[in-house]
């Protein structure tokens, strides 16, 4: 399950997501990425993980082949959970991001507000 946060505003979105993504899901999430890029060139993201948080296979193809096909679109991913797994995932995708010009960075629920400031960060 997909939610986008109150704070979503400009090139600058905010989800939780908490439980599996379905395609549709999914579909309706890269919309509003989509809709974000016909205003900005780049946009960034904070995402909250829950524990719960996955996607189902084809809404992880769905994913994988938008961000491929939008690499130099997106800044800065903020990815803030508390989940172990999801901590390592981001901290094995974290050097990839780099190279392809984007700032991902994991923070535990604790520094929400860190996450927060470190996404709005336009250098």
């Amino acid at each position: 399950m997909i939610k986008e946060l109150e704070k979503s505003e400009g090139s600058i979105l905010a989800f939780k997501i908490s439980a599996k993504v379905t395609l549709e899901e999914e579909r309706q999430w890269i919309q509003k990425f989509d809709n974000a890029l016909k205003k900005h060139d780049k946009i960034s993201a904070l995402i909250i993980l829950g524990e719960e948080a996955s996607w189902g296979l084809k809404a992880g193809v769905e994913d994988i082949k938008w961000i491929m096909t939008h690499l130099d679109k997106l800044h800065r991913l903020a990815l803030v959970t508390d989940s172990t797994v999801w901590k390592w995932l981001i901290k094995i995708d974290s050097p990839f991001a780099k190279m392809a010009g984007i700032g991902e960075k994991y923070f535990p629920l604790s520094e929400l507000d860190d996450a927060w400031d470190w996404v709005k960060n336009k250098d």
